[in-house]
């Protein structure tokens, strides 16, 4: 029997849709291949008549909680809020439990990474997803975020393997785009400042304008999707800040993937929601 449009999911159904994704995130993690259209089709005959269309739009709403969580999303199935609470619980509940996802995920998360070769600038660089209005964290009621069991996006962000893998990309794109440009001199200058000088600039990558001006390229990677959260130090924004006209985020994803990055030009605060995570305590 066919399920009235837009009715409420049942918790057998959530369940069974929350195994589903979850089934896929393993093996996107594992790095094994998978049909998303073959386990949609394999939902409807589990389900109350629920169309692709309904389960697609559930596995996006999960993708939405992942984020919300900080966890690992599905890059193929786009975040979509407005879900249904009993979704969330059935969510938390299973990562909780989810041994072997665990393990899978804190594989993916600390394995060493490699420069991917650029075939061809077409494709690296893509659109930045559009940001939501910037808003003011202080302003906001505190609620506090369900526990899970591991931190997965702060234990790649200390991925130093990861970290350097993902500045030599840029660092080859940047002279990569140079050269394409027609400025040979200006690409053999282009550096890895985080390489050659340490940390602790305020940026990874030192590029050029075609014009000859500097580009201070922060570089953030990861191998997850687009929108994946990530880190940013007092003094990679204070350095934006003092250098707005420059600096520029390079945002690498789906790193060990299919490798691609978007830039934010300006200071991080002028692009970035930014959310305090922790704060240094003193006496």
């Amino acid at each position: 029997m066919a399920t009235a449009r837009g009715s409420f999911w049942s918790a057998e159904e959530v369940e069974a849709t929350v195994n589903d994704y979850l089934r896929m995130l393993q093996l996107e993690l594992s790095g094994q291949p998978y049909n998303k259209a073959a386990h949609n089709r394999g939902l409807q005959g589990l389900l109350n008549g629920r169309t692709a269309a309904a389960i697609e739009l559930k596995h996006q709403n999960i993708s939405a909680i992942l984020l919300e969580l900080g966890q690992t999303y599905i890059p193929g199935y786009k975040p979509r809020s407005n879900y249904q609470l009993l979704l969330r619980d059935v969510l938390v509940d299973r990562l909780r439990q989810d041994v072997d996802l665990d393990r899978v995920a804190l594989q993916a998360v600390e394995r060493d990474a490699v420069v991917p070769d650029i075939g061809s600038l077409k494709g690296v660089l893509v659109d930045a997803p559009r940001s939501r209005e910037v808003r003011n964290p202080s302003t906001e009621p505190y609620t506090s975020r369900p526990p899970v069991r591991r931190d997965y996006l702060t234990i790649e962000a200390q991925n130093r393997s990861l970290g350097f893998a993902g500045e030599r990309f840029v660092a080859e794109f940047e002279a990569r785009r140079l050269h394409a440009a027609g400025q040979q001199a200006l690409a053999d200058k282009v550096e890895h400042v985080a390489s050659t000088q340490g940390d602790g600039h305020g940026y990874d990558v030192l590029s050029f304008e075609p014009s000859g001006r500097e580009r201070f390229i922060e570089v953030k990677t990861t191998a997850f999707g687009v929108l994946t959260p990530f880190y940013v130090t007092r003094n990679e924004l204070r350095f934006s800040e003092a250098n707005a006209g420059q600096f520029v985020l390079a945002r690498v994803h789906e790193f060990r993937s299919a490798p691609k990055l978007f830039e934010l030009k300006g200071a991080i605060n002028k692009n970035l929601q930014l959310d305090p995570v922790s704060f240094v305590a003193r006496f």
